[in-house]
C-alpha cells in the first residue's frame, strides 16, 4: 500500500472521528453543563448565599458560563448537521465569536475576583473586610463587563465566514488578527486570572493561619489568667479545626485552578500554533491532524465551562449541599 493511499485513509479516519466527536460529545457537554450552571443560579440564589458577596460572584459567573456554552458548543453540534448558520452568515459569526470569548473571559475574571473576595474576607485586617460587600461585589461585575466587552471588540473585525484552510470556518481572517486574538484569549482569558485565582488562594490560606495563630494565643492567655483545668484540649481542636480548614481550601484552589488551566490552556497554544504557522505550506494530512486537535482541545476547553456546579458539590462542604437539598425539596 502506496504512503499517499495510508494519508489518505488516515484523513479520512480523523475526519470521521472529528464528525463523530463534534455529534456524540458536543450535546453531551452541551447538557451537561447547561444543567450545572442553571442548578447553580437556583442554589446560589437562594437568600442565605445571594446576599454573600462571594456567592454572587459565583452566581453571576455561572450566569456568563451558561451564554458561553450556548455560543461555544451548541454550534459546534449544529454544524454537524450543516445548520451552523455562523459558518457561512458573517454577522452570525462575528456575533457568535464575540459574545463567546467575552462571556467566557468575564466568568474566568468572575472566579478570580470571588477569590479576591474570599481573601478580603479571611483578612485579620478589618479594613479588608469590610471592603467585602454585595455592593463591591455589584460594581466590580459591571466595571468587568464593560472593559472585557471593550477589549474583545477585536474579535468583531477580526473573525470572518466561509474561510477555507483553517481549522473552523468561521476564524481569524488575517494572521495579525489571529495574532491579536490567540494572545488575547491565552493572556487575559486564562493566564492572568487563574495567576490571580492562585495568587489569592495561597493567600487566603496564610490568613487563616494567621486567624487561628491569634485564636490559638488568645486561648492559652485565657486557660492561664482563667483557670481552665483543661487547655490542652481546647488547642488540639483549635489545631485540627485549622488543619481541616486549610486542607479545604487547599483541596479547593487545587482543584478550580488546576482543571481550568488544563482544560483551557492547551487550546490557547494549539490556536496560537495554527495561526503561527497558517502561511506554511502543510500537507493535506498535516492540516487534518491540527484540525481534528483544534476541534478536539475545543471541547476540552468548554467542559470549564460547565463544572463549577459540580466542584462546588464536591468540595464546597455542608453549605452548598445543604442549599442544594433544600432546592430539591422545595
Amino acid at each position: 500500500m502506496s504512503s499517499s493511499t495510508v494519508d489518505a485513509s488516515l484523513v479520512s479516519s480523523l475526519n470521521n472521528i472529528s464528525f463523530q466527536l463534534n455529534r456524540y460529545l458536543a450535546f453531551p457537554i452541551f447538557l451537561f453543563g447547561i444543567i450545572g450552571n442553571i442548578l447553580n443560579v437556583l442554589v446560589l440564589s437562594q437568600r442565605p448565599l445571594r446576599s454573600n458577596p462571594c456567592s454572587f460572584l459565583f452566581l453571576t459567573s455561572s450566569i456568563f458560563y451558561f451564554m458561553s456554552l450556548c455560543a461555544g458548543v451548541f454550534p459546534r453540534f449544529l454544524a454537524t448537521w450543516n445548520a451552523d448558520l455562523g459558518n457561512t452568515n458573517q454577522f452570525i459569526c462575528k456575533l457568535r465569536i464575540y459574545i463567546y470569548f467575552n462571556t467566557l473571559t468575564i466568568a474566568f475574571w468572575l472566579i478570580a475576583l470571588a477569590t479576591l473576595d474570599r481573601w478580603c474576607c479571611s483578612s485579620i485586617n478589618v479594613n479588608y473586610r469590610l471592603r467585602s460587600t454585595l455592593k463591591n461585589a455589584q460594581r466590580s461585575i459591571i466595571l468587568l463587563v464593560i472593559i472585557s466587552s471593550l477589549l474583545q471588540i477585536q474579535q468583531i473585525f477580526c473573525y470572518e465566514a466561509n474561510l477555507t484552510y483553517t481549522p473552523l470556518k468561521c476564524y481569524s481572517k488575517t494572521v495579525t488578527c489571529g495574532i491579536l486574538s490567540d494572545l488575547s484569549f491565552a493572556l487575559i482569558t486564562v493566564l492572568i486570572p487563574l495567576l490571580l485565582m492562585f495568587i489569592f488562594g495561597r493567600m487566603i490560606i496564610l490568613n487563616v493561619r494567621r486567624s487561628q495563630s491569634r485564636l490559638y494565643v488568645e486561648s492559652i492567655g485565657i486557660s492561664n489568667s482563667g483557670g481552665i483545668l483543661n487547655p490542652v484540649f481546647v488547642n488540639v481542636t483549635q489545631l485540627n479545626r485549622q488543619r481541616k480548614t486549610d486542607r479545604r481550601l487547599l483541596y479547593m484552589l487545587f482543584v478550580q485552578v488546576i482543571l481550568i488551566l488544563v482544560l483551557t490552556l492547551p487550546f490557547a497554544i494549539s490556536k496560537l500554533y495554527s495561526t503561527l504557522t497558517r502561511d506554511i505550506l502543510k500537507s493535506t494530512l498535516q492540516i487534518t491532524v491540527e484540525s481534528f486537535i483544534f476541534n478536539l482541545l475545543l471541547l476540552f476547553l468548554n467542559v470549564a465551562s460547565g463544572m463549577p456546579f459540580y466542584i462546588y458539590t464536591l468540595t464546597g462542604g455542608k453549605v452548598f449541599r445543604k442549599a442544594l437539598l433544600n432546592l430539591f425539596h422545595k
